[in-house]
């Protein structure tokens, strides 16, 4: 990255514009995440609020959160102010933490990331996996998300350790080549014959406290709506439970789109909410859940399939539940429940 006009030094940058040349860093990248990385102490939301509004621009164009970036081109990002406290204390700041992996090589890192942890920095939190694992890891020259699990969710979790896999990994993600099923617990009997959930979600802003933005939230739209995006999720009954708070589902859901919260609000708006979800969920059934013994959002990132960017190869990983998780429906499932195969 090369800023052709920088800001001024100080205890606080000055607020200006600042035009940055994307290095070779840079290449595939989308937007959002890229300016997350450069602009280091901006809250998330503001990352996102200057990126809507169109006042960041590439190569003197309007540009979305998720335009790829190329060397070469020039990002115009308007002034934020940004207190400085440098990279090297935010990082001395990071605790240092591995993950345990279930594949390793010179190209990509796939993890089993615990619920409760983001997977980056931003929006109140300090760190996240990546910024643990580059703590961990001082020695490493490239660490990199490939793609991005709600910090509720648990599961796999791909990382690239080279350029070349992350554009590769994430054109894979991207034209729908992959394949990401998760294991959701949601309340009611789900009826086996809705397989496909192919339903557009819309985000928006909760509102928010005088000259702060909202929460961002996602829901169902129509398909006439413009800013609606398409989202397809496949939905298998794996296994069905009758808890004395109510009948549940275990579910095994497909995504072919990789939408915000996609998995939780096509679920919810089905009737049918993912137990423990305190966004989208049944808030009174949580309560009763968490003294029933479940701590939290059942939604986990079970299988994943992707071609290796090296080998070629079709590579398919699997993450067995957590012990919470899977006790829970041990204890709670019926003797006539389907099994998973």
């Amino acid at each position: 990255m090369k800023n052709i006009i920088g800001a001024n030094a100080g205890n606080v940058a000055a607020p200006s514009v600042k035009y940055l040349e994307v290095g070779d860093d840079g290449e595939g990248q989308r937007l959002d995440n890229y300016l997350l990385r450069v602009l280091k102490g901006v809250p998330k939301t503001h990352v996102y609020r200057i990126i809507r509004s169109g006042e960041v621009r590439i190569n003197k164009g309007r540009a979305q959160a998720d335009s790829r970036l190329q060397p070469g081109d020039v990002v115009r990002v308007p002034p934020v102010r940004v207190a400085q406290r440098s990279t090297v204390e935010q990082a001395e700041a990071t605790p240092p933490r591995e993950f345990p992996a279930l594949l390793e090589d010179e190209h990509v890192l796939a993890v089993n990331k615990p619920a409760g942890v983001a997977v980056h920095g931003g929006s109140g939190v300090s760190f996240g996996v990546i910024e643990q694992l580059r703590r961990a890891r001082p020695q490493a020259r490239f660490l990199e998300l490939v793609h991005r699990l709600d910090r509720e969710t648990s599961g796999i979790l791909l990382i690239a350790k080279r350029r070349s896999a992350l554009t590769a990994l994430q054109d894979q993600f991207r034209q729908r080549e992959t394949g990401k099923t998760y294991l959701a617990l949601v309340w009611g009997d789900w009826q086996e014959k809705r397989k496909v959930i192919d339903t557009p979600l819309r985000k928006f802003l909760l509102p928010g406290k005088p000259g702060q933005e909202g929460e961002r939230r996602v829901r169902a739209t129509t398909r006439d709506d413009p800013e609606g995006m398409k989202s397809v999720s496949l939905v298998r009954v794996a296994q069905r439970i009758a808890h004395p708070l109510g009948a549940m589902t275990l579910l095994e859901v497909t995504i072919k789109t990789g939408r915000t919260h996609q998995i939780r609000v096509h679920l919810a708006s089905s009737g049918h909410p993912i137990a423990g979800d305190e966004k989208y969920g049944d808030f009174e059934r949580n309560r009763s859940l968490q003294k029933a013994g479940l701590k939290r959002m059942f939604l986990h990132a079970w299988r994943l399939r992707f071609v290796h960017p090296a080998t070629g190869e079709e590579v398919q990983l699997e993450q067995s539940l957590e012990p919470a998780l899977a006790g829970f429906v041990q204890q709670a499932g019926d003797a006539a429940s389907h099994t998973m195969e």
